[in-house]
């Protein structure tokens, strides 16, 4: 008889020794829908150090952990981790695998998927379980991000989806937490690796760019009207200790970088208050910011459609609104 598929695994993606956020913030949701159907949180790790990344897991509510640790797995390669994670799924079985949807995540998925013969649901923004099936409910942007489709694979295991950084908040972090190391001894030749990582060029300005842990973004769209009206987004984003978010129409104008994009193509945030200065609302920008704790909304149009969404709303113009803000920020923080 062929075992069953059990347990939901969390790709643990680490990066110079450390977990990324994105895959402790998949933990969370990954407990949840474990428990509904009554299965372990297992933590995957492939790295040439798994140790910091292994304690943190746990710390995050992970019941186990299985690690591969090689030199080869230091750096990033399509083969090396297909060839490790398949290995280990065809051996233990999982039922479901969440994978974050970071640039590594999008490439190893697919492949991951395909090698397995089974689907893939990628960029998700939200997961559920259907309590009938059992099957995982993966809701992602689809048609051009003019609506939200919820996708779930009946027929084969096990069910994988990459799901975007910041769409779920980590949890509480407990340092008390224990889970079962389990360690596998995966190696893959190093000739065989086709495309090796020669140099880390760092983005400057993503790195000083933090959107995804903020709890306080202030964004711009197109109804700035130019570049030069940043300076006040800029100043309510400091005077809150914040960051500057844009909509995809500011950055396709020159005006602001891609690092500071929230949207379907650019970060997916949730911070605890979000404030949208001359944005319309397009779905593909909600898509990216309708997790926030509280939005504000400010705009000329009183028919834009992010007053729809907002839970608080000022009609009116932004070279007078957003100075006003500032001033009372400085003021409330002296």
């Amino acid at each position: 008889m062929t075992p069953k598929h059990e347990n939901l695994w969390v790709f643990i993606e680490v990066l110079n020794g450390s977990p990324k956020s994105v895959s402790l913030e998949l933990l969370g949701p990954g407990r949840l829908l474990a428990d509904a159907a009554c299965e372990k949180l297992v933590a995957v790790i492939v790295s040439d150090d798994v140790s910091a990344a292994a304690k943190e897991a746990a710390a995050y509510g992970a019941d186990q952990v299985i690690a591969v640790e090689a030199p080869e797995y230091g750096d990033y390669s399509t083969e090396a981790y297909t060839h490790a994670i398949c290995t280990l799924a065809e051996k233990y079985r999982p039922s479901t695998i969440l994978i974050g949807a970071t640039s590594t995540g999008r490439d190893m998925g697919p492949r991951v998927a395909c090698r397995l013969r089974t689907g893939l649901t990628a960029d998700c923004t939200a997961l559920d379980r259907d309590t009938e099936t059992g099957d995982v409910l993966w809701t992602r942007p689809a048609f051009g991000g003019n609506l939200m489709a919820t996708i779930c694979c009946p027929d084969h295991r096990p069910q994988i989806g990459t799901v975007r950084p910041g769409v779920f908040k980590k949890g509480d972090r407990h340092d008390g937490n224990t889970a079962e190391i389990i360690r596998e001894d995966i190696r893959f030749p190093k000739e065989k690796i086709r495309a090796r990582l020669i140099e880390r060029i760092a983005d400057l300005d993503n790195d000083t760019v933090d959107l995804e842990t903020a709890e306080f973004i202030v964004s711009g769209g197109r109804g700035l009207g130019g570049p030069e009206n940043f300076a006040l987004v800029r100043d309510l984003a400091k005077a809150l200790g914040g960051e500057v978010g844009s909509s995809r129409a500011a950055v396709d104008a020159g005006w602001i970088s891609h690092a500071h994009q929230v949207g379907q193509t650019g970060k997916t945030v949730g911070p605890r208050v979000y404030i949208a200065c001359g944005i319309s609302g397009a779905i593909q920008h909600l898509a990216g910011m309708s997790g926030s704790d509280t939005i504000i909304a400010i705009n000329k149009n009183p028919d834009a459609a992010i007053f729809e969404v907002a839970d608080y709303g000022i009609i009116g113009d932004l070279c007078e609104v957003l100075p006003a803000l500032t001033a009372e920020v400085r003021k409330l923080k002296a």
